[in-house]
């Protein structure tokens, strides 16, 4: 017998982001009975494999699942296998084209692989589609399709729209929300998750619960997720996504990069962070306790550690920060012209410069011993990165190296 947290601290991290949750009292009832039987909810979500990578977006529902997990219900993670056949029409004005069933096996193996970077594999049951839905009869698909009429399809906006502006409508794309429906009768879903857009097809899951004398599930949707730009959803096609098998520094570079509006919302859709917890942040950057950048880099090590680790999000982290160290130097940063062969610059065959003279050459350091104190305490970098030796190669430096010590820099330009 599971024993789980009140109603009040499970409501707390459930409706976290959520944007509608139809009805609320009846999940609210349901986590009662869970609390009063020990017995655990069961909580689905559907992914169809349509394609071999997942990216940020997709993970606001898996990262909802977690969310139950962590409560102590049962999650699963659907694999729409027999759905993926079809191809959800939701969002699409024309029939998406087909995929091979070997495309679609491809494609399941990568999202198990994926989704256990979020989710506890120990814990989650996968399940897929084909299971039940390629055992169906005809005779059983008739019965199924008799329970809804065309007029009701056509209430869905997509097909609407397309009807109206006399669009191609093909048959089978009508039967994915009642398929996607059927999913839930075939597993028993107390609760579903689902994007606002999905509103349509995660109803008819209700319908269908209905019709075969189950208790009907709770929709929980979330918001669509922004990509990169803050305006449109996140997409490859649009390049404003987040593909969680980027490497650790593109993936930080990437989320450093959001607006410190966007950065609240994926803050509460992309992180184990409570609300609660996210106001008192915003309250602490509004009351100027907390700099928006810091949030912000705080953020982008979160997400990072998530889909690598802690000390891969370290080194994105130390790279961002000296790229944009470099970045933020602006051209018109003292400049001082310098020859490489200027007297007592250059060691050995000129190909190596003495670091402490070169720091009294562009004034950063009154003498070579002030500048040779301050390597040591590791107070000098170059372009970007802290520097202690006495010594350094001229092709390190680069053509237009950036010299700091302390608070001051200078832009050398070398001289002919």
């Amino acid at each position: 017998m599971t024993t789980f947290p009140s109603v009040e601290d499970q409501l707390d991290l459930i409706t976290k982001g959520t944007a509608e949750i139809i009805p609320l009292e009846a999940l609210k009832e349901r986590i009662q009975q869970s609390i009063k039987t020990g017995t655990p909810m069961r909580i689905k979500a559907g992914f169809d494999p349509t394609a071999p990578d997942l990216h940020l977006g997709h993970t606001v529902l898996i990262r909802k699942l977690r969310h139950f997990q962590q409560l102590g219900h049962t999650v699963i993670f659907l694999i729409g296998d027999s759905t993926a056949l079809i191809g959800d029409p939701t969002g699409r004005n024309v029939t998406r084209k087909p995929l091979t069933p070997e495309q679609i096996k491809a494609n399941a193996e990568t999202y198990k692989e994926q989704v256990f970077k979020i989710l506890d594999p120990e814990k989650t049951e996968v399940r897929y589609n084909s299971e039940w839905l390629d055992r169906l009869s005809y005779y059983d698909m008739v019965r199924l399709l008799a329970q809804f009429t065309v007029s009701q399809m056509l209430e869905r906006e997509d097909f609407h729209k397309r009807f109206d502006a006399e669009q191609p409508i093909a048959l089978h794309e009508m039967i994915y929300p009642i398929a996607q429906g059927y999913d839930s009768v075939a597993l028993k879903c107390d609760v579903e998750l689902g994007g606002t857009d999905q509103k349509f097809n995660l109803m008819r899951g209700r319908d269908l619960q209905r019709h075969f004398g189950q208790p009907q599930q709770i929709i929980l949707m979330n918001p669509i997720l922004e990509g990169l730009d803050g305006v449109q959803k996140m997409s490859k096609s649009l390049n404003n996504a987040i593909g969680i098998h980027e490497p650790p520094s593109e993936m930080y570079g990437k989320l450093m990069s959001i607006s410190d509006e966007l950065m609240w919302k994926y803050w509460t859709l992309l992180t184990d962070l409570r609300g609660s917890e996210i106001a008192a942040m915003q309250a602490e950057v509004a009351a100027g306790g907390l700099h928006p950048m810091q949030a912000k880099k705080n953020l982008a090590h979160t997400i990072t550690s998530d889909f690598h680790s802690r000390e891969a999000a370290d080194g994105a982290a130390e790279g961002w920060a000296i790229q944009f160290q470099l970045r933020s130097v602006s051209e018109d940063v003292p400049v001082v012209r310098i020859a490489p062969n200027a007297e007592g610059l250059a060691a050995g065959d000129g190909s190596e410069l003495r670091m402490p003279k070169l720091l009294q050459l562009t004034g950063l350091a009154a003498s070579a011993g002030e500048a040779t104190r301050k390597l040591g305490e590791n107070a000098v970098s170059v372009n970007g990165e802290k520097y202690s030796d006495r010594a350094i190669q001229l092709d390190q430096l680069g053509p237009r190296p950036v010299l700091r010590l302390g608070k001051r820099a200078v832009r050398i330009e070398w001289e002919q």
